[in-house]
């Protein structure tokens, strides 16, 4: 098994990457939505709404 972002051998205090580098550009995909699990909406959910207007 390799790294997933460079294909480097994996480092054990990384595991399953070579480094931090690697370790932390996957978070970084994972926060920006880059990774995504496809599927339907849950029932009910619903994404926030901008409240423009609210404060003052």
């Amino acid at each position: 098994m390799s790294c997933p972002i460079c294909q480097d051998p994996p480092d054990p205090r990384y595991r399953p990457f070579c480094s931090r580098r690697c370790a932390d550009l996957d978070l970084a995909h994972w926060l920006r939505g880059d990774y995504a699990i496809p599927g339907e909406p849950a029932a009910g959910a619903s994404l926030p709404t901008d409240r423009d207007g609210d404060e003052g």
